[in-house]
């Protein structure tokens, strides 16, 4: 037995790569690993300091009775500005003692790469390999997956493996059996880990966003970054500190000082003129329970008991703007005279029965359209009475489903008339709030992404050209909602194909469209527009 544990470069996994297939993704900030005699054994200790260059900060922790460790991280921006790639690395830490000199207390900060050439500085490698063992050899610790330092875990991660693999070594008859019982023993730990540590590592390269946060808040942020860490778990952790944070949040959500303290979720929460209990919120999930689009008894059940287990805002399912813009033949519509009593009568109960408000959220299919209810294959083709669907391109969902019909201006302008039609049914049942659905690859989704837009007029090609249409549909539709009820649009911020599809840095200006636009509150769920899609849950 062979047991390679030679780090994030290991040298054994990059000599057998074709066997263990690395997965190798090298994320934005520098970070240069140094130690100081400085003692930082309160806890693991963040420092941020600002910079003529840009913001700078620091992870230490105690390392052992006289040494702590100390990673210096920058974005790739400020690690140029300041030069540090030409630097020697006691250059480096000459810089780095004078960043952090009022934290180091007089004492110096070290090296132990002094056998590297020039800067010490890297990014940070996330390692994942399909395989863990090889013959005779087996990666463990950082050599087979990589967790980021802002979490600590690396070592007990890398020793709960190792005693993992010596219980097999010794239970199993071979090796090739303690290798499969250890793989999947640790994998699923190791993956959690991993989600764990990817999740601290984005709060990390995205610092610079929360920086100018109230320090309350910030540190709220940092401490829950890696969503290991709940609310509740906060409070067996530090009660006092996170009791001043549960006041502080009731201020600012405009709570009554005589109000009982309560946890941030039972806060009140107001959006134009709708004034919620709580900012505990019913999401969306389709029913398939429809006939004809008329929502039945299944649906009046279904939502009332949600609407009376105390959620602020229940949301009710995509409902179609028309027959055509089903997803399946059990969704419901607003399109039919039956359909707006049907609705109704649910709004009138969550309303007098209930402290609830209710949400209805719209659109249409598209490409993704005249398809089987979900317990009978996701996405299928119907056996018989297929629709005709449409979309901005002739660009099927799969080679299973039809291709759409790319649509004219006739068919936006007719769309466009019917998502109007709508908003005034759902208006006259009296909801509370209205969401337009522009995620998860349906009509207004397939035009934002351009892996199904494939338009050379004004509606294609670039992002504003891309939301010209869904911004169209919104500004028709608040044109006909009372002004004191707010509207929504949800959206897909990733397709998770890389830079071909829409990517978070294109969900941000798609955000800023809908805020300039008057959209009340982007409603941010992600993927669904592509069957290439590799998402990373």
């Amino acid at each position: 037995l062979v047991v390679a544990a030679d780090g994030l470069n290991s040298r054994s996994r990059a000599a057998f790569a074709e066997i263990f297939k690395p997965d190798i993704d090298t994320r934005k900030c520098k970070f240069v690993w140094l130690g100081t005699n400085q003692k930082f054994d309160d806890a693991f200790t963040f420092i941020f300091e600002k910079t003529e260059h840009g913001w700078v900060w620091a992870h230490a922790y105690q390392f052992d009775s006289e040494t702590a460790t100390f990673i210096v991280e920058c974005s790739e921006q400020t690690w140029g500005r300041f030069g540090f790639g030409a630097m020697s690395q006691q250059e480096s830490i000459a810089v780095c003692e004078r960043i952090f000199e009022k934290h180091l207390g007089g004492h110096a900060l070290m090296t132990n790469a002094n056998h590297i050439r020039g800067s010490a500085w890297i990014n940070f490698p996330r390692v994942l390999c399909e395989r863990w063992s090889f013959e005779n050899l087996a990666l463990m610790g950082d050599a087979a997956a990589s967790a980021h330092f802002s979490i600590g875990s690396g070592t007990k991660l890398a020793l709960e493996s190792a005693v993992a693999l010596a219980d097999y070594v010794e239970s199993e008859p071979d090796l090739e059996a303690a290798f499969r019982k250890y793989e999947d023993a640790r994998r699923t730990e190791v993956l959690k880990l991993q989600s764990a540590a990817r999740n601290s590592l984005e709060w990390f390269e995205e610092v610079e966003r929360y920086l100018g946060l109230d320090p309350v808040q910030f540190n709220y942020s940092l401490l829950t970054r890696s969503q290991r860490i709940s609310h509740e778990n906060l409070r067996l952790r530090d009660a006092e500190w996170l009791g001043g944070a549960e006041e502080w949040f009731q201020h600012q959500a405009g709570a009554g000082g005589n109000r009982l303290r309560r946890a941030p979720m039972f806060a009140p929460f107001k959006l134009r003129g709708m004034a919620l209990n709580n900012r505990i919120v019913v999401s969306p999930m389709a029913q398939y329970k429809a006939v004809d689009g008329c929502p039945t008894d299944w649906h009046f059940s279904h939502y009332a008991e949600r609407a009376k287990g105390g959620a602020g805002l229940l949301y009710i399912e995509m409902t179609c703007v028309s027959p055509e813009g089903r997803i399946t033949p059990g969704c419901p519509g607003f399109y039919a005279p039956e359909h707006e009593v049907a609705w109704k009568r649910l709004v009138d109960f969550v309303h007098t029965e209930t402290e609830a408000k209710i949400c209805a959220q719209i659109g249409h299919s598209g490409a993704k359209g005249s398809t089987r209810v979900g317990w009978q294959g996701t996405d299928v083709p119907l056996p018989s009475g297929n629709w005709p669907v449409m979309a901005p391109s002739a660009v099927a969902w799969s080679p299973e489903n039809q291709v759409p019909k790319a649509m004219d201006r006739a068919d936006m302008d007719r769309v466009r008339g019917e998502f109007v039609a709508s908003t005034e049914m759902a208006a006259r049942c009296g909801f509370d709030m209205l969401e337009i659905h522009a995620a998860h690859g349906y009509l207004l989704s397939s035009f934002i992404t351009p892996l199904t837009n494939r338009r050379t007029d004004e509606y294609g090609g670039s992002l504003e050209n891309r939301m010209r249409y869904p911004l169209e549909i919104f500004r028709a539709v608040r044109a006909v909602w009372p002004s004191e009820k707010p509207i929504s649009m949800r959206i897909s911020a990733n397709d998770w194909v890389g830079i071909e599809g829409v990517t978070p840095a294109d969900a941000v200006e798609i955000a800023k469209l809908l805020h300039e636009a008057g959209v009340d509150l982007c409603d941010v769920s992600a993927g669904q527009t592509s069957i290439a899609a590799k998402p990373v849950y």
